[in-house]
């Protein structure tokens, strides 16, 4: 298995980071496999949506209604409403599977590899991709 942690930049406001060219980049010229995206933070998940069409802003605003930035959480530390970034990975997960053939991303489409992140008290994170070779 080849594995790499990346750094991603989201910023201070929730965002959706598109990854797909980067992991296009990682897998190619290998062969047939597997690439698992996976996230190390318990406030970030990955989602494979698309993009450009409005539904990562889609997105976003159903994640602000189904998970409010109130004071209702239990969780409390970090900025108000920061208890809600710990509870995004329960509807995001951390992780996603993407099949690898010939060396490309067996995607849909309009399938795009996507970073979730609400939370802007980290404006850096990081991705790992793994490429397990089939």
């Amino acid at each position: 298995m080849r594995s790499e942690l990346r750094q991603v930049r989201t910023g201070r406001t929730p965002a959706v980071v598109d990854l797909t060219d980067e992991c296009a980049e990682f897998v190619r010229g290998e062969a047939d496999g597997l690439l698992q995206v996976f996230v190390p933070h318990a406030t970030a998940g990955v989602a494979i949506i698309e993009t450009g069409a409005g539904s990562d802003d889609d997105l976003l605003a159903q994640l602000d209604e189904l998970l409010p930035t109130d004071d209702r959480w239990r969780h409390r530390h970090g900025s108000p409403g920061h208890g809600r970034d710990h509870v995004l990975p329960a509807f995001v997960p951390p992780h996603a599977t993407v099949p690898v053939l010939e060396g490309r991303l067996a995607l849909g489409t309009w399938q795009r590899i996507c970073f979730v992140d609400t939370n802007g008290d980290n404006p850096t994170r990081h991705v790992r991709l793994s490429f397990l070779a089939g």
